[in-house]
C-alpha cells in the first residue's frame, strides 16, 4: 500500500502544537538545561567534542531529569512558524511555484516536493517573495526586489509575488542563518483571489502565424470556457509562442484571472481561438506545431492568502532567552551540554502542572562547618549513608552545595551496588577532588539567595522544584559543552519540524 503524510498534516500539527500554549486547557512548556558532567564512553557514550545523540529511550528521558540544572517557562509569544531561509542572490538560479511538483515533474533544482525547493526567497531587508516564473529556469539577473505590491510583477527577468516582510524584532527573535519566522501579511492576503490563474508554462512551438489572440481557460472555474472567466492573451513572433510574462505585446499574458480553478486547460486549436479577449471574433493560430500553454493553480485562497500554508511553514521556533542566573535558577557558575523541552511537569511533591517562571532543578545542602572549596562537577560522597553525587555549583558565601545525583555508577548512585542513597542526616561531605568537607546544618530555615529569591530548607537540604519523571519530554538536544557566567544571557533557538 503506497500512501503519504501530506504537508496539510504537518502543518495542522504545526498549527496545533502552536495552540496549545493559548487554548482554554492549555499545555505547560519549559525549556530546560542540563548535564554539567562531560559525556563519556562508559556513562552517556560519546564525548564533549563529540555528543552522543540522543535515544527516543525511557532511558534518556530519566537521565535527562537525573542531569537537569533549571527549566524556564515557555510563553505563547516565544513560538513562532518558521521556514528555511532562503537568501536572494543575484545569478542564483530559483526553482518556481507549480502546484503539480512531484517524482514526475520535479522543480529546476530536482525536487520532487515543492516545500523541498527553492521557490520563494528572502531579501537583505527581510521582504519574502514567491517565484511565480523562473524564466524557463534560468539564474536570477537584476537588482534584489523591494516592491511590495499585491499584484506579480516582473525583475531579474523572474515573475514575483510578494508576501510579507519579516519586522525587525522578529527577525531578531527568531531569525537564524538556517530558518526565518512566517507570518500572513493581513494586505496582500485581503488582495488575494481563490482559484486565480496568475502564472503559466509556455512551450512555443513552432510554425504558428505572427500575431495577437485570446483563449478562454477550461476547467472548473467561476464562467470557465467564456470571457467572464480566465482568459489568457497569446502573442506569436517568429512563429513561436512566446513565453509568459507580464509585458502585453512582448509576452504571452494573463489577460484576465478568473477565479474559482482547481484545474485548468487551454486549447489552442482554431476553433478555440480568438482576435479579441471578448471572445467573439474566431481566429486561428495557424497551421504550426508543439504549442502548448500549462495554467498554474494558485493554492487555496490565492497567492498570499496564508503565506505560512504556501511557503511550507510546518516549522515552529521556539525562541527564549535566559538572562543570567534568572532569579537564582540558572548556575552561572557551570556549563551545560543538553537542551530541550517538557511538558506539563509537576511542581515537586505534587500532582500540579508547574506554572513559576523559572524553576530550579538542582538539590541544595547548606553547611554548617566547611574546610576547603568545593569544585564544580567534583564527585561528592557522604560518610555514613554511602550517597555520592556531582557538584554542580558551590557557594561559599551562603554555604550552599548545589548537586546532583546521576543514574551511574559513581555519579549518583553506588559504585559497588548502584543503588541510589539520597543525602541525608548531618554526616560529612566530602569533595572527591579538592578533599573539602562538610557537614549539614540539620536546619529548617529559609535562606535569601543573592539575587532576593528564597530558598527554603528543610533539615538543611533542599529539593529540586520540579518533580522528577512528572510531564512528557517532547525534545531532546546534546550539545558540546556552553559555559556560562553571572553577565551572561544566550538567546536558545529550537526547531520543531513536524
Amino acid at each position: 500500500m503506497s500512501a503519504i503524510i501530506t504537508e496539510k498534516f504537518r502543518q495542522h500539527n504545526a498549527n496545533q502544537f502552536i495552540e496549545s500554549f493559548t487554548e482554554a486547557s492549555k499545555s505547560t512548556y519549559y525549556l530546560f538545561l542540563g548535564k554539567t558532567t562531560g559525556f563519556t564512553s562508559s556513562t552517556t557514550g560519546g564525548s564533549d567534542s563529540s555528543p552522543p545523540t540522543p535515544a527516543d529511550s525511557v532511558k534518556d528521558e530519566a537521565f535527562a531529569w537525573d542531569s537537569m540544572l533549571g527549566a524556564k517557562l515557555i510563553s505563547s509569544s516565544d513560538i513562532k512558524n518558521s521556514i528555511p531561509r532562503r537568501n536572494w542572490s543575484n545569478g542564483t538560479i530559483y526553482d518556481m511555484y507549480e502546484h503539480d511538483i512531484s517524482a514526475s515533474n520535479t522543480t529546476t533544482s530536482g525536487a520532487s516536493n515543492l516545500y523541498d525547493s527553492t521557490f520563494y526567497f528572502i531579501t537583505s531587508e527581510y521582504r519574502v517573495y514567491k517565484v511565480l516564473d523562473n524564466n524557463g529556469g534560468t539564474a536570477y539577473s537584476g537588482s534584489e526586489p523591494t516592491s511590495e505590491s499585491n499584484s506579480p510583477f516582473s525583475l531579474g527577468g523572474y515573475i514575483l509575488k510578494y508576501m510579507y516582510k519579516i519586522t525587525a524584532s522578529d527577525f531578531a527573535k527568531y531569525g537564524t542563518s538556517d530558518f526565518v519566522p512566517v507570518t500572513t501579511d493581513s494586505t496582500v492576503s485581503a488582495a488575494a483571489t481563490d482559484g486565480g490563474i496568475e502564472s503559466l508554462i509556455v512551450t512555443g512551438g513552432s510554425g504558428y502565424t505572427d500575431g495577437t489572440y485570446y483563449a478562454a481557460v477550461y476547467g472548473d472555474g467561476t464562467s470557465q470556457g467564456t470571457s467572464s472567466g480566465a482568459v489568457i492573451r497569446i502573442t506569436v513572433s517568429g512563429g513561436i509562442i512566446a513565453d509568459f510574462g507580464l509585458s502585453a505585446g512582448t509576452d504571452t499574458t494573463i489577460n484576465s484571472a478568473g477565479a474559482g480553478y482547481t484545474f485548468g486547460y487551454v486549447n489552442l486549436g482554431a476553433a478555440y481561438i480568438f482576435s479579441d479577449s471578448d471572445l467573439s471574433s474566431s481566429s486561428s493560430l495557424g497551421s504550426g506545431s508543439g504549442g502548448a500553454i500549462k495554467v498554474i493553480i494558485s493554492p487555496k485562497g490565492g497567492h498570499g492568502n496564508n503565506a505560512i500554508e504556501e511557503l511550507g511553514g510546518h516549522y515552529v521556533m521556539a525562541a527564549i532567552t535566559l538572562t543570567q542566573a534568572e532569579g537564582d535558577d540558572f548556575t552561572t557558575a557551570n556549563d551545560f551540554r543538553s537542551v530541550g523541552l517538557v511538558v506539563d511537569p509537576t511542581n515537586y511533591g505534587t500532582s500540579t502542572v508547574a506554572s513559576a517562571t523559572t524553576r530550579r532543578q538542582s538539590y541544595v545542602v547548606k553547611l554548617d562547618t566547611s574546610s576547603g572549596t568545593f569544585e564544580a562537577d567534583e564527585v561528592i560522597t557522604q560518610a555514613g549513608t554511602g550517597a555520592v553525587g556531582k557538584v554542580v555549583e558551590w557557594d561559599s558565601t551562603l554555604s550552599l552545595l548545589y548537586y546532583q545525583q546521576e543514574s551511574y555508577k559513581g555519579f549518583g548512585t553506588n559504585s559497588t551496588t548502584g543503588g541510589y542513597v539520597a543525602f541525608s542526616g548531618t554526616n560529612t561531605i566530602t569533595g572527591g577532588t579538592s578533599g573539602a568537607t562538610g557537614t549539614t546544618t540539620g536546619n529548617t530555615e529559609t535562606v535569601t539567595l543573592l539575587n532576593s529569591n528564597s530558598l527554603s530548607l528543610t533539615s538543611g537540604y533542599a529539593n529540586p522544584e520540579l518533580q522528577p519523571d512528572t510531564g512528557n519530554i517532547i525534545y531532546l538536544e546534546n550539545r558540546k559543552p556552553i559555559q556560562r557566567a553571572s553577565d551572561q544571557t544566550e538567546d536558545i533557538k529550537i526547531i520543531i519540524e513536524f
